[in-house]
């Protein structure tokens, strides 16, 4: 291996910033004059163009950082449904795999002083070809950072397996996503305990509404949904859903103790659709099954300032679709990483994070 610079960022579930984290760090460095490298190995969130599946996040990294390495090489193995069952039937060589991720790692940090890695959102991906993140860490020579969130206190069992697994390449924890109400727990007992057992972190950065939830623009575009009311704003943001299959009147009682929501409903449901639009806490709605709604909540909507989405399919399909969407998290774009370097340098100490000089 070279002697760049090398950190792969790491996480223990989808959705938890590392993406942004990756590029923050990497466009800070860059922006300080450094020459930064960067690569996802395992392409994950996957988007079909020009006939080729490749995923986002290393179009957004070439991009930021003004990087000419080819996508193929900032993302040698595309890790889609397809790849894995290949590999389960034993089509793919994981001597192969590991030759041409050495290729492309060469490539990536070639004339650079640092190399970001991007790896997956848990440690068990790539185990059926023998390229989980730890396997990729001795590869590249590389120091982990693990990204995760905080819920409860029993959240620690698994940071605790995950560090130990990782073992010496670990460089710290990075804790992202933290709501008030469970800071004051994580800084006072959890990360004490954690640094007591050998294991450093390195911030604890706060829920920001900016980076939680999807834009209904993204929504829609993730559905392949319609905008029936073309001048709401759609780049405010949902972090849940409600399902709208009540009584009109049940339906306000519920929706008015929801907040940030978007309304999943029939789109011939209209006394649904009505009471979605009297709750503060409803931002968008999303009708199903293709139906056109009634010309009066598109008024009712539009005078409202809130995004009529429509698609083709049925409810509970689109309940699943919306879920994952969801779950996953925005698309991320220059703006999300911003927003994350923000956050970054009010609460992490970059240089030692990252081995430079700023």
């Amino acid at each position: 291996m070279t002697d760049t610079n090398t950190l792969l960022v790491t996480s223990l579930e989808e959705g938890i910033g590392k993406t942004a984290i990756t590029l923050a760090l990497a466009t800070r460095a860059h922006d300080a004059g450094y020459d930064v490298g960067y690569m996802k190995p395992k392409g994950t969130r996957l988007r079909s163009a020009v006939g080729k599946t490749r995923d986002e996040d290393p179009m957004l990294a070439r991009e930021l950082l003004d990087l000419e390495t080819d996508l193929h090489e900032m993302e040698p193995i595309v890790y889609s449904p397809t790849f894995i069952q290949e590999a389960i039937r034993g089509r793919e060589d994981p001597d192969d795999l590991r030759e041409r991720l050495q290729e492309s790692i060469e490539t990536c940090s070639e004339g650079t002083d640092m190399l970001l890695v991007e790896g997956s959102s848990d440690l068990a991906t790539g185990s059926i070809v023998d390229l989980t993140d730890i396997d990729i860490a001795e590869l590249l020579d590389a120091r982990v950072l693990l990204v995760t969130g905080y819920d409860t206190a029993s959240d620690t069992d698994e940071i605790l397996s995950a560090a130990r697994a990782i073992g010496d390449r670990l460089d710290g924890v990075l804790f992202n996503g933290v709501t008030d109400a469970t800071v004051d727990e994580l800084a006072d007992d959890v990360v004490p305990f954690l640094e007591s057992e050998g294991i450093p972190v390195h911030g604890i950065l706060p829920r920001d509404r900016a980076l939680a939830g999807v834009t209904v623009a993204d929504l829609a575009r993730s559905l392949g949904a319609d905008i029936l009311t073309g001048d709401a704003n759609t780049d405010i943001h949902v972090e849940r859903f409600s399902v709208g299959a009540m009584s009109g009147s049940s339906a306000l009682e519920r929706f008015r103790r929801t907040r940030d929501a978007v309304v999943v409903t029939g789109g011939d449901r209209s006394e649904v659709q009505t009471a979605a639009l009297e709750a503060s806490g409803i931002k968008a709605l999303l009708l199903t099954g293709g139906f056109q709604p009634p010309s009066a909540v598109i008024g009712q909507a539009t005078e409202k300032n809130v995004p009529v989405l429509s698609v083709q399919s049925d409810t509970r399909t689109t309940i699943d679709r919306v879920e994952e969407v969801l779950r996953t998290g925005q698309t991320r774009n220059e703006a999300t990483v911003d927003r994350m370097r923000t956050l970054l340098d009010d609460g992490v100490d970059i240089e030692t994070l990252l081995s430079i000089d700023l």
